[in-house]
């Protein structure tokens, strides 16, 4: 098997994350199902350890955004409504570009999303919050992987500038000097690099852009903050699953998702060189100490984190992402609101975060959860 792989597949196991305090989204979801009903009245449901409180939830919630946190929704969605009778949370994983859009215009209750919403897309939020806007509520993170297939080079290491000049079309070769430089003995082939980015709009996209803006600002010039590839070149693939089918499937291909698509589908992935006393690679583990950093930069009931990508910590790997549920802080939808208070009161939740777990996620950090869980039950 190879290293890279090993890699992915440990982060899988990472269970004892929890002590660590890191919000880490790393693997697929779980068919494991811990919740049944055990009542039908809307109240309170437990059954096998579950203890989840529907609280007057009902009828059908709409949802809509990111597809990095897909795989934890599954599982959320699949619990909740197994011990809230007749309730029915529908969750399009579209990306983060376009959850924010469907939100905005009134659409879905909430919408999941990989960055935090922009200035203008706050204003833009108060016309369907009214008397309030949308805020920022994390929910799960993780490391986004560099997936390549390359065959017969099992370890790839390579830093931001080189990346950034592969995704900006100025390296095209694997055998590059700049990519055997940072690998040596490694067999590169005279080969074109086929890179590929997504065609949605994507929090994933904008964290790359992140990433690659503050680690090689002299190689990337493009805004760090826009969820639509801004680059030139390479090939589009829609949703990071798209991304993910589309580097398994071509030889000599690169490109950039969770790890959880990596895992599942059994790509190499990038070592990252930082600067640090030895390369990092995309685990659960490593993405774990550079998002144990982040800072709150939100102010009142929005909980936005400020993620350093430029890390240089030992073991830190340095492309992260948190994915946050987007929700009105005032003037949510009467007929939704219980629902959607209920929903998130569970994911937030000791029971909601420690299935993560089980499915190879970890839980928020608990400062953050803490917080998280103050603010979602004064949703109005």
């Amino acid at each position: 098997m190879k290293l890279s792989r090993k890699n992915g597949l440990r982060a899988s196991a990472i269970g004892a994350l929890v002590v660590s305090g890191a919000l880490v989204l790393s693997a697929c979801g779980s068919d494991d199902n811990s919740a049944a009903p055990d009542k039908k009245d809307g109240g309170s449901s437990s059954a096998a350890a579950s203890n989840i409180a529907c609280e007057g939830a009902k009828g059908q919630l709409l949802a809509a955004g990111s597809s990095a946190q897909k795989n934890a929704m599954d599982l959320w969605v699949k619990n909740f409504q197994a011990a809230c009778s007749g309730v029915e949370i529908n969750y399009q994983a579209i990306g983060s570009g376009g959850g924010i859009t469907k939100f905005n215009q009134g659409q879905v209750a909430f919408a999941g999303s990989d960055s935090a919403l922009k200035e203008e897309e706050v204003a833009e939020s108060q016309k369907i919050c009214k008397g309030g806007k949308g805020v920022n509520l994390p929910m799960v993170g993780g490391p986004v992987a560099i997936g390549y297939k390359l065959e017969g080079v099992d370890n790839l290491v390579l830093d931001a500038p080189t990346l950034a000049k592969i995704f900006d079309n100025k390296i095209t070769k694997w055998n590059d000097p700049a990519i055997t430089k940072l690998n040596p003995g490694a067999k590169l082939p005279d080969s074109t690099i086929q890179a590929f980015h997504r065609s949605d709009e994507s929090g994933t996209t904008q964290n790359l852009g992140k990433y690659l803006s503050e680690a090689a600002p002299a190689d990337w010039k493009h805004d760090p903050k826009s969820k639509s590839w801004p680059a030139q070149g390479g090939q589009a693939a829609n949703g990071s699953s798209g991304v993910a089918t589309a580097v398994k499937d071509a030889e000599g291909s690169i490109g950039y998702f969770e790890l959880s698509y990596a895992t599942a589908n059994k790509i190499s992935t990038v070592s990252i060189n930082t600067g640090a006393a030895a390369p990092v690679a995309a685990t659960s583990e490593n993405a774990s100490k550079a998002i144990a950093a982040a800072k709150v930069k939100g102010t009142g009931s929005d909980l936005a984190l400020s993620l350093d990508y430029a890390t240089k910590a030992e073991g830190a790997y340095p492309i992260v992402l948190v994915t946050y549920e987007i929700a009105c802080d005032k003037g949510n939808k009467a007929e939704t609101l219980p629902t959607l208070k209920a929903f998130l009161n569970y994911t937030v939740s000791e029971e909601g975060q420690k299935v993560l777990a089980d499915a190879g996620y970890a839980p928020l950090p608990a400062e953050i959860a803490a917080k998280v869980r103050t603010i979602v039950p004064t949703l109005s």
